[in-house]
């Protein structure tokens, strides 16, 4: 089959089209022919090598972490699913690969997909979703009434996750550039703070949730926002030895984790609250709600640009700016 892949990691170097084997479909497993595949800047980190020590793939390697498309054949024990259906999903960590024509995966991360999105569309929302998810709800537990920050407003994470914190009846205020600002009015913001005009540790105060996708520096002036006993969700690093024990690191591996983020964690118990490292997983069964929160409304995908599947390595390139308003696609239909 078609597809995009890595044969060694090198910061900035270009995908090689190519051919590879078709993946092997489990007994638990549905195949899926992709129709389009959102492009994430986990693509290109994976690409730089950053997560090497903490996903150890075997080279080659198809990248691609999102994707919407058409089952084609399901294994024995699936029951879920059905050839015909039109699915979405996050693949597993270890079974990525949608910068492809096929990808085998486990029932369990699948979700039907929206009925109202297109292929496109749909192929934006799994991994930001899952992650804004993962994020606001399992991890923070956002109540009605509760102040939430999030970081880089028009951003894939950012544009689902303020749509998201409105939904749970939280005060959301968020960061972007000027350029973005009435971008994020539209899906819900109650307060914009444009970084190119002002501070937001002097703007904003006694915030109950803060999720953070950017640098060291925003990270550690965000302490400074939250209100006592608040959180601070971060899923731009540093990892701290909780992610290390749910990835299943060994030893060494935990204690190098602990040791990045003890700075932060320091901080946070000076203030009196708490940090906390997220990188999203899989997970079927959340994209099913986030599906029905799609279909009722509450939800709209926040598209820049789509690019035909030859130019996938385009798609990567301009994601890497970070000039990108929501998600960027890849279409192989």
């Amino acid at each position: 089959m078609k597809s995009f892949l890595i044969d060694r990691y090198k910061k900035g170097s270009a995908l090689r089209p190519g051919e590879s084997p078709v993946p092997e479909l489990r007994e638990n497993d549905v195949m899926v022919e992709i129709h389009a595949a959102g492009v994430n800047p986990l693509d290109n980190k994976i690409r730089d090598g950053e997560f090497k020590l903490i996903l150890p793939y075997r080279l080659p390697l198809v990248l691609g972490n999102d994707v919407a498309g058409v089952v084609v054949r399901v294994g024995a024990n699936v029951r879920q699913f059905k050839p015909g259906d039109e699915v979405y999903a996050r693949p597993a960590q270890d079974r990525i690969g949608t910068f492809a024509e096929y990808i085998a995966m486990d029932e369990a991360d699948v979700a039907r997909k929206p009925t109202n999105l297109t292929m496109n569309e749909a192929a934006s929302i799994p991994l930001v979703a899952l992650t804004a998810w993962q994020a606001l709800v399992e991890r923070a537990h956002v109540q009605k009434g509760q102040k939430v920050l999030i970081h880089a407003g028009s951003g894939g994470v950012g544009a689902i996750a303020i749509q998201l914190a409105k939904y749970l009846g939280a005060y959301v205020a968020t960061t972007t550039s000027t350029a973005n600002v009435t971008l994020v009015k539209t899906l819900g913001a109650d307060v914009v703070v444009d970084y190119k005009k002002d501070d937001f540790a002097k703007v904003l105060h006694d915030y109950d949730v803060v999720l953070n996708s950017l640098g060291k520096e925003t990270l550690e002036k965000s302490l400074g926002v939250l209100k006592p006993g608040g959180k601070l969700i971060s899923i731009s690093g540093p990892p701290d030895l909780d992610f290390a024990r749910q990835n299943g690191s060994g030893w060494l591996l935990q204690q190098v984790m602990r040791l990045l983020s003890s700075e932060i964690r320091k901080k946070s118990q000076r203030r009196g609250v708490s940090y906390s490292f997220l990188f999203m997983t899989a997970n079927g069964g959340q994209l099913g709600k986030i599906t029905s929160l799609i279909e009722a409304g509450a939800i709209r995908p926040v598209m820049d640009r789509v690019f035909p599947f030859e130019r996938t390595n385009e798609a990567l390139n301009y994601v890497e700016t970070g000039r990108a308003k929501g998600k960027v696609v890849v279409a192989m239909k």
